[in-house]
């Protein structure tokens, strides 16, 4: 006979469109209760109005540690426990490393390294009492592969790598597993509405030529 599916917590980050919408909107269907945290959550009123108390959207920006730290506990409140975390908030910053300003590179690791990292540190606390617990890192491609003219955002997602596969040495006793996701492209905002552009100089022109030719 089949076996009953467990139903599972999770708390997902970016969840308001692409992956992080889609990862939740499953979550639901096949009968998990989500934390859904997103900077603006409006996106979900409709997955609301469907499963009720099973979904808690939370408006939250990932780079406000506190913030952080009280939307977990106000998950981990709400569901009982915290099964899995998808750290999925992101976006791509496009720039040659001349052109990024300092305010535009604090934004792309704040966001994508330190977000993630505060993410993981609320809810290592939950897991361990557990002693259970999966943790999804949202890495890249650009995790581990470089192109030109995305140096700030292949920095954010290489130090995601390394802590995560750090982290995961360290929980792999405690009942805690670390998994570390890199797509590659897809249908989502991530070069659109997810986008930040840096000012661009003439002099970097012939590098975003050579990329465009390259995808081409």
């Amino acid at each position: 006979m089949p076996q009953p599916i467990s139903h599972k917590a999770w708390f997902i980050t970016g969840a308001s469109k692409g992956f992080g919408c889609a990862w939740t909107e499953a979550a639901l269907a096949r009968g998990d209760s989500v934390a859904a945290a997103a900077r603006n959550i409006g996106t979900l009123d409709m997955l609301k109005v469907k499963y009720g108390d099973r979904l808690l959207p939370i408006a939250l920006d990932v780079g406000n540690k506190s913030a952080v730290e009280a939307a977990v506990q106000q998950a981990h409140k709400h569901l009982g426990r915290v099964d899995v975390a998808i750290n999925n908030a992101g976006y791509g910053l496009f720039g040659a490393i001349e052109e990024v300003s300092e305010q535009e590179a604090r934004a792309q690791i704040e966001t994508n390294l330190f977000g993630a990292l505060w993410v993981t540190q609320a809810v290592l606390p939950i897991m361990r009492a557990q002693r259970s617990g999966h943790i999804i890192q949202i890495s890249s491609i650009r995790g581990v592969w470089r192109v030109p003219t995305s140096g700030l955002y292949h920095a954010s997602k290489w130090g995601l790598e390394g802590f995560s596969q750090a982290l995961a040495a360290e929980v792999k006793g405690l009942g805690i597993k670390v998994t570390i996701i890199e797509p590659d492209g897809f249908a989502t905002e991530f070069g659109t509405t997810s986008a930040h552009r840096a000012q661009q100089l003439p002099a970097y022109d012939s590098a975003r030529a050579a990329l465009a030719s390259f995808r081409n």
